[in-house]
């Protein structure tokens, strides 16, 4: 989520998702899924940490333990209080940094984007990981989400000369990694090296029902439905309906 928003709304928004999280063990071993996806897409060969912006519920340490887990709310769960627009850490200092979910959350992604360049170090990697916009995923976000697609409005690349990272709105626009890294967008790219673009079907996420919906299909048939999502990734154009991006900074 982007920094700036309500904190008071965005702290009732995670305590609810815990609740759900710890009713729902199929949603945990799906969002295991992901996160080792996103271990996968790491850099292991650089000295650093590895940072997490916008760690909700700071899950991602069951599968990478050593992860800096940060939001822009405290939560004694978390390990600190990071502003994606402004970050504490020192000018090349970061390993990987890590965005789930957070990216369609930045109304300026192109001055995130610089701020995050910052702190990485040479080689460093930028992992993001979104929703994804193919007819399945506009079926699911544009009719089952609480988000708005924002599919025909323009991003808004760079923050204007009076932007305030501490005051910056809520925003929310499920589409935007999707136009950003997967349609022509207009995006400023050029400092940093694409590492893969993956696109998952993530069935098995979907009827799972999320943090907010009821769960469509009985926990015994989730190795199915992982089964099914392998199948149904051939066809990222028809299935898609998460986007998982890896940036390196260049040097």
């Amino acid at each position: 989520m982007e920094a700036g928003c309500s904190f008071d709304q965005h702290n009732i928004e995670i305590h609810e998702n815990r609740r759900c999280w710890e009713k729902k063990p199929v949603l945990r071993e799906v969002y295991a899924g992901f996160h080792r996806q996103i271990l996968q897409s790491l850099g292991h060969d650089l000295d650093g940490p590895t940072v997490e912006l916008g760690s909700g519920l700071g899950q991602i340490k069951q599968v990478i333990p050593d992860c800096i887990t940060t939001d822009v709310s405290p939560n004694s769960w978390l390990d600190q209080t990071e502003n994606a627009y402004q970050l504490s850490f020192a000018d090349d200092s970061v390993a990987n940094l890590i965005l789930f979910d957070v990216w369609h959350h930045l109304r300026y992604p192109g001055t995130a984007l610089a701020e995050l360049r910052r702190v990485l170090r040479p080689g460093g990697r930028l992992v993001i990981f979104d929703p994804c916009m193919s007819l399945l995923g506009l079926a699911v976000y544009g009719l089952c989400h609480h988000e708005p697609l924002g599919l025909r409005d323009p991003i808004a690349w760079t923050a204007p000369v009076n932007f305030t990272a501490n005051k910056a709105d809520y925003y929310a626009a499920a589409s935007n990694a999707w136009r950003t890294f997967c349609k022509s967008s207009g995006a400023d790219l050029t400092c940093w090296e694409r590492v893969q673009t993956k696109r998952f079907a993530a069935l098995s996420y979907v009827a799972c029902g999320g943090f907010r919906a009821p769960q469509l299909y009985p926990s015994a048939l989730l190795p199915f439905l992982q089964r099914l999502d392998a199948a149904l990734d051939y066809w990222p154009m028809l299935f898609a309906t998460r986007l998982l991006v890896t940036l390196q900074k260049i040097a």
